[in-house]
């Protein structure tokens, strides 16, 4: 067994005594055992192998003084298997991990190396988790680029008919979004719409700390179907959810709505009337 084989495995074996104690932790933990937030601020006592450890879009940034004593950094999936290794050329500051949306989500483990000896390390958690934060339809939103999203030809009856869904990232890590459902009392509901649900593309990248509007593509306040709920003079109300399936680990943001349809025989002149449940 070589020596690196020999690292990753008792790292592997430490990980498993001290998970519990670590799934809390999001951010960097350097070598003396202090944590700092979100990997966003350097260890308090300036004695960690490396200044900070972040997330920033999809990719994992480590960052270290130009006279680190180290010339490679690997980084540990939470299954204890090696994601990938950078060498580090003298003089450097940083290096990056490309995660992209297809990684594992937990804890993983940055190690700097010099030459086959451990030089110091840190943690951080990379775990995304959206919330569906907002739906609104165009009588209510016209600033949103409607005629961007659904082209000119199509918004006259477009924008009537879809709507957006603005969904936050909460957590530290990237995700997508890659399927839209609007399902309950709506005019058309779809359990299982064509394709992603959302207009003319398959995902939605969502890194951490962001929001994103997704704009649908199933026609959930158009015409009322036979299982829809439709508009009145006098008003109907009732109750809609919305859920977004996500690409990393098969997950679900999901969030359920007031709506009241009034005004009107006709969802084309409809005032609707959106609000969390």
């Amino acid at each position: 067994m070589t020596r690196d084989n020999h690292h990753l495995s008792r790292r592997t074996a430490l990980r498993t005594v001290a998970g519990a104690a670590l799934a809390s932790v999001t951010g960097c933990l350097d070598s003396n055992g202090s944590t700092t937030p979100n990997g966003s601020e350097s260890p308090a006592d300036g004695s960690g192998v490396f200044q900070q450890v972040t997330v920033d879009g999809t990719a994992l940034v480590v960052e270290f003084a130009a006279d680190s004593e180290f010339d490679q950094i690997n980084l540990i999936q939470p299954n204890g298997e090696l994601f990938g290794q950078r060498e580090v050329a003298a003089g450097s500051q940083q290096v990056s991990f490309e995660l992209g949306t297809s990684y594992a989500p937990g804890e993983y483990e940055v190690v700097a190396l010099k030459g086959e000896e451990e030089a110091g390390g840190a943690t951080i958690t990379v775990q995304p988790e959206l919330q569906v934060r907002e739906v609104g339809l165009y009588r209510n939103n016209p600033d949103k680029p409607w005629d961007e999203v659904y082209g000119d030809t199509e918004t006259d009856r477009l924008k009537n008919g879809e709507a957006f869904v603005t969904v936050e990232n909460t957590g530290s890590g990237p995700d997508a979004a890659i399927e839209l459902i609007f399902s309950g009392d709506i005019p058309n509901p779809v359990d299982d719409p064509r394709g992603s649900g959302m207009y003319e593309t398959e995902q939605v990248l969502i890194p951490p700390g962001e929001t994103r509007d997704l704009f649908s593509n199933s026609y959930p306040f158009g015409s009322e179907s036979d299982e829809g709920m439709g508009c009145s003079p006098e008003g109907n109300s009732g109750q809609f959810t919305v859920t977004v399936e996500t690409q990393i680990g098969g997950n679900q943001a999901s969030n359920t709505f007031d709506v009241q349809y009034s005004g009107s025989t006709e969802m084309s002149d409809c005032e609707v009337s959106i609000t969390e449940a």
